[in-house]
């Protein structure tokens, strides 16, 4: 039904991932695919559904619908098995912003946070801008894949106030299992560490696996959970900056709040608040078809690696449009291969040392694109690695 082959120029329309390039790759022409946004066109429902309220000449100050609560409930409901209640969500205008509030509302200076590198790299400023202490996790890299290090974990968690989890995992593409999750929050659980679990990339899971939000693990797991989603991701609305926090413990949702009320950042962007509404009430069959595309562009990179540049490899991909490459075999330092992939290659890639330890050696690389993308990415890397 919906054409994702369909290539749109956002150049000139204040992309960062198109508009940025010559600040952020010194050249103008590069490939990019970069910035975890999708080249996909933002879905018909949303677009209409905006434009109908886009022709109200008025765009004041705005509620947060009972329509709207209801429509993200009953997604999550459907896709996720877990039955939330309204008074649990609370607003964000984005997750790193979430992630920056839980940070000082429930840790104090000094006190202790986890982080699981290679990881989403705001997660590592929120720690340090916020004067906490930064304890690293590192997954283990094993068999083309992450596990989690949950003997480091335990001495860590007893050095620890909160732990930041990315989950699906952003940039390493695992879907977490029922089994890690249990044994990661019982960790946390036996430590009184609060977990804030980033699950913007939920929506965006390959075939043959399954999503489990962190908080239906157990009662005991909810209590100490703050999971953070949004549509951003999944619909491909991340400039409209509206990011929704489901905190069931109210002592925790308190504290939350407070901070956020004392920014001033509890209300919602207008257009933001009905994109969301129309892609949880209209988004099913859409989304279901986005994944059937990107995991054929996992596949196609997969296949062409094995092919054509066995010297590169694609870690196993669970989750996310968001491949990570593995260059390691190639012998090139970070650097030397930062500068190939820009200068020889023309490719706009995420270096993986901005992730953290253990992100050396890799790339990763945006599939949330039109295949015409995929392949001429794929051509480039051929020209220069094979």
């Amino acid at each position: 039904m919906y054409n994702f082959d369909k290539i749109i120029e956002r150049q000139g329309t204040a992309s960062v991932k198109w508009d940025l390039r010559k600040e952020i790759f010194k050249k103008e022409d590069v490939l990019p695919m970069w910035v975890a946004d999708m080249d996909f066109e933002t879905p018909d429902f949303i677009v209409d559904a905006v434009k109908e309220r886009a022709f109200h000449p008025v765009y004041g100050y705005s509620l947060m619908e009972k329509s709207y609560y209801d429509a993200f409930i009953s997604f999550t409901k459907r896709r996720h098995q877990w039955e939330i209640k309204q008074e649990w969500m609370v607003f964000s205008p984005g997750i790193v912003t979430a992630v920056n509030a839980a940070i000082k509302a429930f840790t104090k200076e000094g006190e202790g946070v986890i982080v699981q590198p290679p990881v989403y790299f705001p997660f590592f400023s929120a720690v340090k801008n916020n004067n906490r202490n930064l304890l690293e996790n590192e997954l283990i890299y094993i068999d083309n894949t992450y596990k989690f290090d949950f003997d480091d974990l335990r001495a860590k968690a007893k050095e620890a106030k909160l732990i930041l989890l990315s989950s699906p995992h952003n940039p390493v593409s695992r879907c977490w299992t029922e089994d890690e999750l249990k044994e990661l929050g019982k960790i946390c659980l036996e430590n009184d560490v609060i977990i804030i679990s980033d699950e913007i990339h939920a929506d965006l899971i390959l075939p043959g696996y399954k999503h489990r939000p962190l908080a239906t693990i157990s009662d005991e797991l909810a209590e100490v959970c703050v999971t953070c989603m949004a549509p951003s991701k999944t619909f491909n609305v991340a400039g409209l900056f509206t990011s929704i926090i489901i905190i069931q413990n109210e002592k925790l949702r308190e504290k939350y709040n407070k901070v956020m009320e004392s920014i001033s950042l509890v209300h919602g962007n207008i257009f933001g608040m009905i994109a969301a509404e129309a892609g949880y009430s209209k988004g099913d069959v859409w989304l279901d078809e986005l994944m059937e595309y990107v995991n054929k562009n996992f596949e196609y990179v997969d296949d062409f690696l094995k092919k054509e540049i066995p010297s590169i490899k694609m870690v196993k991909a669970e989750a996310t449009y968001l491949a990570w490459l593995n260059f390691k075999q190639t012998g090139l330092s970070d650097e030397v291969l930062h500068d190939k992939l820009i200068n020889e290659a023309n490719l706009g890639l995420s270096p993986g040392s901005i992730f953290g330890k253990g992100g050396e050696g890799f790339m990763r690389i945006n599939l949330g694109t039109p295949i015409a993308y995929v392949k001429e990415a794929m051509e480039k890397l051929k020209i220069v690695f094979a």
